[in-house]
């Protein structure tokens, strides 16, 4: 039995913790903040409740599977129900489309929506994206990766490698889409990782044909019910846990892994865990050289973006209703251009994701609770707690709802901002950072940080480790790196 220390109690670090105690460790885990939880946050405004994080479940049976294989049922727990459809579509040119949760009815969704010929566009994009994702999804999510040479095993032949194509874009794969709301509605999926369309590799056809193959889930209550679901287990695995406890750094010797300092207090441990994003892990925890080559790749990637957040607890019910609605800006590149580009800045006319879940638990009857989400530049490059920026952004992105169709001003009874300041002192990502590294560029997306540290006893989970972010993808990580921890 090895004494466990996990650095974080986000998804990939109850994940983790939850494999390793089964598995018979002693495992205790560090949180900085006061709950666990992470990016998968929850507030509340009077009687509204808000997620704060992820508002959709892909892949529910990696969390199913997680449970299992640790002695539970997460079915006891969550009642995960589908969302449908799965989102409310709103086109620069004013056309809507309803995307369904159903993948047959998708494609006649789409033929009605923009065109005869929409539906057989899509449907060819998403025969590649199911080719892709037989080559990826066991081969690569399911098992560590560690640099070019495991990429080049996995592959089982060069056609293979050909088909994942790693040098062309996600931009480039759409430029078979005619229509340019589908083109548009193609490059809104490199967002899923914090990216940019025009630089991450095609390969991210993979997202939409994962949402529209195995559907797009909601957790009753929220989100955040998962959380809850996987921190109890994870008690009664008996996993040990210290909030409000920031790691400062790791301890190592010539041998690898020795401990943690906690509030600058040595804690042994023989193998650590870190589900910490990996730029704070190399730059602010490990001074080991043994890591200094992690640091230098982690130097060349770019962060994802981040996102301006409003909370609005909202009088009145909106018709139609709908949980998730995207409303698309007249020039999505220029988006793009201000998020990732020389010189960052508040998008001025930006996308507006909002999510409105139907949900009796999450507002009073006849009330709504709004999540609303715009992409914005990372802080630090953009100081986002200038005096006044938050309260004026926040009145610019209620004027943009208005101006497409959405306008709550005159029903707002409490409202709440959230930046990427707020993202990075909260959760410890290098300037708010939603998804850790962004996948832009072939080397970003394919070979993030590797799970096994070249630090002996150092392993690493969570969105800016292989295989990448996302509530699924999180909690493969955890499975990959309990696999090469192996039992006591």
């Amino acid at each position: 039995m090895a004494d466990v220390a996990v650095i974080g109690a986000g998804m990939g670090g109850l994940a983790a913790a939850a494999r390793l105690a089964h598995a018979g460790h002693a495992v205790t885990v560090f949180e900085a903040a006061p709950t666990y939880g992470g990016k998968l946050g929850v507030t509340r405004l009077g009687e509204f409740t808000f997620d704060t994080g992820p508002s959709l479940l892909t892949l529910p049976h990696v969390y199913r599977d997680l449970f299992a294989e640790t002695g539970g049922d997460l079915d006891e727990h969550v009642d995960i129900v589908p969302v449908d459809p799965l989102c409310h579509y709103r086109f620069p040119d004013g056309s809507v489309l309803d995307l369904p949760h159903a993948e047959h009815e998708v494609a006649p969704a789409l033929a009605a929506a923009l065109g005869p010929d929409a539906g057989e566009q899509w449907t060819r994009l998403m025969s590649r994206g199911r080719r892709l994702w037989d080559l990826v999804g066991e081969p690569v999510l399911h098992r560590p990766l560690n640099g070019v040479p495991d990429l080049l095993r996995h592959s089982r032949n060069v056609r293979d490698l050909l088909a994942i194509a790693p040098w062309r874009t996600l931009r480039g794969a759409g430029r078979g889409l005619a229509d340019p709301r589908l083109r548009m509605l193609l490059d809104r999926y490199a967002t899923y990782t914090g990216s940019d369309p025009r630089r991450v590799p095609a390969l991210m056809t993979v997202v939409p044909y994962i949402e529209q193959h195995h559907g797009g889930w909601y957790v009753q209550g929220g989100l955040r019910r998962l959380a809850d679901a996987l921190h109890a287990h994870c008690r009664e695995l008996g996993v040990r846990f210290h909030f409000a406890a920031p790691v400062t750094g790791i301890d190592t010797d010539g041998r690898g892994v020795r401990g943690l300092r906690v509030a600058g207090e040595s804690v042994p441990a023989d193998i650590v865990v870190s589900d910490a994003d990996a730029h704070h892990l190399h730059r602010d925890l490990l001074t080991d050289p043994r890591a200094a080559r992690a640091r230098r790749a982690l130097a060349r990637t770019q962060p994802s973006l981040s996102g301006f957040v409003l909370l609005l607890a909202l009088r009145g019910t909106t018709t139609p209703r709908r949980h998730h609605r995207v409303l698309f800006p007249a020039d999505y590149d220029a988006e793009f251009d201000a998020v990732f580009g020389q010189r960052p800045r508040p998008v001025d006319d930006p996308t507006v994701y909002a999510c409105s879940p139907d949900d009796p638990t999450v507002a009073p009857p006849g009330h709504e609770a709004w999540f609303v989400l715009v992409n914005a530049p990372r802080h630090g490059p953009v100081d986002w707690d200038a005096p006044g920026l938050a309260e004026d952004y926040a009145d610019k992105v209620l004027a943009v709802l208005a101006a497409r169709g959405l306008d709550v001003r005159d029903r707002v009874l409490h409202r709440a901002i959230r930046t990427p300041a707020d993202w990075e002192r909260d959760t410890g990502s290098v300037g708010g950072s939603l998804y850790g590294s962004s996948s832009n560029g072939a080397r970003a997306a394919l070979l993030r940080p590797a799970n096994r540290s070249r630090v002996p006893g150092l392993f690493l989970v969570g969105g800016s480790a292989h295989p990448g972010g996302g509530l699924p993808l999180v909690a493969l990580s955890a499975a990959i790196v309990a696999r090469l921890i192996g039992p006591a």
